[in-house]
């Protein structure tokens, strides 16, 4: 409850920040400061020492699970903030607002990682997807920005359509909004007759979610989303937020995906197959990196997408460390992106030369995208894949091997950008770099390779 109450409270104050000052520094400091107040209060709570004493009456449910998820989040986000604060306040002429929407987004993700019924979900998609529309098109001047925005709009409406009518046929299956229920009721239909309401409202539910973590074939949105978005932007979509909104896919289907019927052992095999497929075929054929990275997000999350497999602890932990890792890996690879001149591959040709601790600190990141041994990517694709196997043994074994020969498909188009910075010639331009976004760079790399060395230095996190 800390984290949906202080994120809305800091919300506001954010909004009132433009009021006491216009300096871009101070805004970004104060925005920071609250990130960290943010933070503490959700350990607060993860570890009872304090909480706000609310009664939810059973719509939500603060579990261990939703609020270490919650502190992974909002300590991407407060990396995230101190690598990329200086340019978020570049966007717009409103800065101080920039930052209050995403203390907004923020308190729909910590509703998503706690909602026990259907309506706590559909707010906390909705309080977590508006601020993101508006960040989008926040580029006013943009015209690029402005159609990202629209076409944003316009599809979140359509899934959240979707998403309204799935919960409307399983209340009429199940008479409760609520989460335990339903699961009860399919499960007695389900043993019989696969009732049509309950399945029927669970396949909405689940193309709708489907479309918030732009798995194929409802991705067709995100590459242009993404790449008319300001990158500073891009940056918070592609990771915090689509992580939240697979905490929420998972907390509604891990445990009851067989309340789909028959069609669930061929449903989320296709989604998952075509979701890796187009991730990571088209991604090999584009020419900017920014557009390569939002097609690689849809490969990433055809692997999330495992998580759905297993009810384990597998699968818990690898959710987790999947988020604390591709969060990091992108938050670091964008931030340096936004300081490139030219977003394509030949723009990165000559940077280590130019700037060798930058060019390292990229490497890292894109190794562990790649998913290459020593990095936090390596163990949270394993975790993944060896969740979904404890689940479903050797039925599902092929569908891991093609998971695996995808993955070596990555491999390809994040060393093109490892291969321009240190094995081809020319002068890459960059905006000025400091000393502070140099050390920013050197925390990150080494929490990868730290979590990628050792994964409990995460995840022990969770259990103690």
């Amino acid at each position: 409850m800390n984290a949906i109450i202080l994120s809305a409270l800091l919300g506001v104050a954010m909004m009132f920040c433009s009021i006491l000052t216009q300096n871009r520094t101070t805004i970004r400091n104060i925005a920071i400061a609250g990130l960290l107040i943010l933070l503490i209060g959700n350990l607060l709570n993860t570890y009872t020492v304090y909480s706000f004493n609310i009664d939810s009456h059973n719509m939500l449910r603060f579990d261990k699970f939703g609020l270490f998820f919650n502190s992974i989040a909002i300590a991407s986000t407060l990396l995230y903030a101190v690598l990329s604060g200086s340019d978020v306040v570049k966007v717009g002429n409103y800065p101080a607002e920039s930052f209050a929407l995403i203390f907004f987004a923020l308190c729909g993700i910590a509703i998503l990682s706690s909602y026990n019924t259907l309506l706590m979900l559909f707010l906390g998609i909705e309080i977590m997807s508006i601020p993101l529309y508006i960040l989008t098109g926040s580029d006013k001047k943009n015209l690029k920005s402005n159609e990202a925005s629209l076409k944003y709009f316009l599809m979140g409406c359509f899934s959240t359509g979707i998403l309204l009518m799935g919960i409307t046929l399983l209340y009429g299956a199940s008479g409760n909004f609520n989460i335990e229920t339903i699961h009860a009721t399919s499960s007695v239909t389900t043993s019989y007759n696969y009732g049509i309401l309950s399945p029927l409202g669970l396949l909405l539910i689940f193309i709708s979610m489907s479309f918030k973590v732009s798995a194929a074939p409802f991705h067709f949105w995100t590459p242009d989303v993404y790449d008319g978005a300001p990158s500073v932007f891009t940056s918070f979509m592609a990771t915090i937020v689509k992580a939240a909104g697979f905490v929420a896919f998972i907390k509604l289907f891990s445990i009851r995906m067989i309340d789909l019927g028959p069609s669930s052992s061929i449903i989320l095999p296709a989604i998952i197959i075509a979701t890796l497929l187009v991730g990571n075929i088209t991604a090999v054929f584009q020419q900017s990196v920014k557009r390569m990275l939002a097609y690689s997000s849809i490969a990433q999350a055809g692997f999330m997408l495992f998580a759905l497999y297993g009810n384990n602890d597998l699968s818990s932990e690898g959710i987790l460390l999947y988020s604390a890792a591709y969060s990091i890996a992108t938050i670091g690879i964008f931030a340096i992106l936004i300081k490139m001149k030219d977003y394509t591959f030949d723009g990165y040709n000559g940077l280590a030369k130019k700037q060798p601790l930058v060019a390292a600190a990229n490497t890292v990141f894109l190794l562990s995208l790649a998913g290459i041994p020593l990095t936090a990517g390596f163990f949270a694709k394993y975790y993944m894949l060896a969740s979904a196997l404890k689940s479903n043994g050797h039925a599902i074994l092929w569908l891991v091997i093609v998971a695996v020969l995808f993955a070596a498909v990555s491999v390809y188009y994040y060393f093109r950008v490892i291969q321009a910075m240190y094995f081809k010639e020319g002068d890459a331009e960059t905006a000025e770099i400091t000393i502070k976004f140099k050390a920013g760079l050197v925390v990150m790399a080494v929490l990868i390779i730290l979590i990628g060395i050792n994964p409990s230095f995460l995840l022990n996190w969770f259990y103690f």
